[in-house]
C-alpha cells in the first residue's frame, strides 16, 4: 500500500509514521506536513533515510496539493491526524482550528474524492477525539452512538471534520472510516500538554499548575496503543463506521499528577525541598472544562480484535523515562531550535 499520513511530524502522528515505517516495509509512508509549532521532524530522524518513507512539507488546505499528492504517489489510504488539537489555544485564538480542522479536511475529502474515481477505490480513516461528545456525569462511557455535544472551539471543529467525513460517506461513496480517542500520551508530545509540561517542571522544581480542583477525569490512552489500533481499523475497519479507542485507565488529573509526581522522585531521588508533591499548584480553571470522558471501546474489541497493551503506571513510567533519556529533544522544543532541523535537513531538498 502506499499510505499517506498527515500531521505525521505531530505528536500521534510522529509515533505513527514509525510504526508504519518498521513494521510494514512493504508500504510507502509519506508524510505531509506543514510544520507548525508542535511539527518537529527531529521526532522522525531515525526513519527520515528509510527508502519506504517521504517528507513533504505542506498545507492540508491546499486542494491542489492535496490533489496532486494522491495522484503522484499513487495513494491508496489517507490516515488524516493534522489538526490543532490545544483546546486551550482554541478558547485564545479559535479561526486557526476551524482552517485547519474543518477546512483542512473538507480539502483532503476533495482531493480524494478527485482521485479515487473511474472505479479506482482508496480509504480514508479520519482520526478524532472523544471530546467531540462533550461531558460525561460520574458514571456511563462514550459509545459511538452518543450524540455529540462539543463544548470548546477545539472539540466544535473536530465535530463539524466528522460529519463531513460521514457526509462524503453517503454522498459520495468514498471509503471513510473514523476513530474517536481517548487522551493520549507517550513520547514526543509537545510540552504544552499535561504529561510532558508536568514532568518538564518536576524537573526543573517548578510548579505544578493543576486546573481547578484536579477532579476532572480522562481516560488515558497509551500513544503506541493507539498507532496499533488505527492500523487496525486502516486494515479492517467496515466503511462508513466509527470506532472509539480508549485505554481503559480513568484518572483523575490531580491522581496523575501526583503518580507522576512520585515516580519523579524515584528516577531522580527526592529533592532537598522534600517530594514533588509539594510543587502542585491550583489554577483559575479553563472555561467550559469538560468535567469527565470515558470510552467505551468494546466495539472495536468486539469486531476488530484491538485492546490497549499498556496499563497506566507502565505506560507514566516508559514516558518519564523517555523525556528524561531526551533531554536534548526536550530543549530543541523549548527554545525552538527543532525548527532549525527542517531548514538544515530538508531547505535545500525543495
Amino acid at each position: 500500500m502506499n499510505l499517506l499520513v498527515t500531521g505525521g511530524a505531530g505528536f500521534i502522528g510522529s509515533n505513527l509514521v514509525r510504526h508504519l515505517v518498521r513494521t510494514r516495509p512493504g508500504d510507502r509512508v509519506v508524510n505531509v506536513d506543514k510544520l507548525t509549532y508542535a511539527g518537529n521532524l527531529r521526532s522522525l530522524a531515525d526513519v527520515e533515510s528509510a527508502p519506504n518513507y517521504r517528507f513533504v512539507r505542506g498545507d492540508i488546505t491546499d486542494v491542489a496539493l492535496m490533489t496532486r499528492l494522491l495522484a503522484e504517489e499513487s495513494i491508496d489510504a489517507v490516515v488524516h491526524l493534522a489538526a490543532e488539537s490545544h483546546v486551550d489555544r482554541s478558547i485564545l485564538g479559535p479561526e486557526e482550528f476551524l482552517r485547519t480542522n474543518v477546512m483542512g479536511t473538507f480539502a483532503l475529502l476533495e482531493a480524494a474524492r478527485a482521485t479515487w474515481r473511474d472505479g479506482r477505490r482508496g480509504r480514508f480513516l479520519h482520526v478524532s477525539t472523544d471530546e467531540v461528545f462533550g461531558s460525561l456525569g460520574d458514571t456511563g462511557a462514550f459509545t459511538e452512538e452518543t450524540p455529540y455535544a462539543p463544548n470548546s472551539p477545539y472539540s466544535a471543529s473536530k465535530a463539524a471534520s466528522d460529519h463531513l467525513v460521514r457526509a462524503y460517506c453517503h454522498t459520495y461513496g468514498l471509503d471513510v472510516v473514523t476513530t474517536n480517542c481517548s487522551n493520549n500520551y507517550g513520547p514526543y508530545q509537545f510540552p504544552e500538554k499535561l504529561i510532558p509540561l508536568m514532568i518538564l517542571n518536576a524537573r526543573g522544581g517548578k510548579p505544578l499548575p493543576v486546573y481547578g480542583d484536579g477532579l476532572n477525569v480522562r481516560d488515558w490512552l497509551y500513544v503506541q496503543d493507539h498507532c496499533e489500533a488505527i492500523e487496525t481499523v486502516l486494515e479492517r475497519g467496515r466503511t462508513g463506521e466509527t470506532y472509539n479507542i480508549g485505554g481503559n485507565n480513568e484518572r483523575r488529573n490531580i491522581d496523575v499528577v501526583t503518580a507522576l509526581c512520585d515516580l519523579m522522585d524515584e528516577a531522580l531521588g527526592v529533592e532537598p525541598a522534600g517530594p514533588r508533591r509539594r510543587l502542585i499548584t491550583y489554577v483559575k480553571d479553563r472555561p467550559g472544562h469538560d468535567r469527565r470522558y470515558a470510552i467505551d471501546a468494546s466495539k472495536i474489541r468486539r469486531e476488530l480484535g484491538w485492546e490497549p497493551r499498556f496499563v497506566f503506571e507502565q505506560g507514566l513510567r516508559e514516558t518519564i523515562r523517555w523525556y528524561l533519556d531526551h533531554q536534548e529533544w526536550l530543549e530543541a522544543c523549548l527554545d525552538g531550535s527543532y525548527r532549525e532541523y527542517y531548514e538544515r535537513n530538508y531547505g535545500e531538498k525543495r
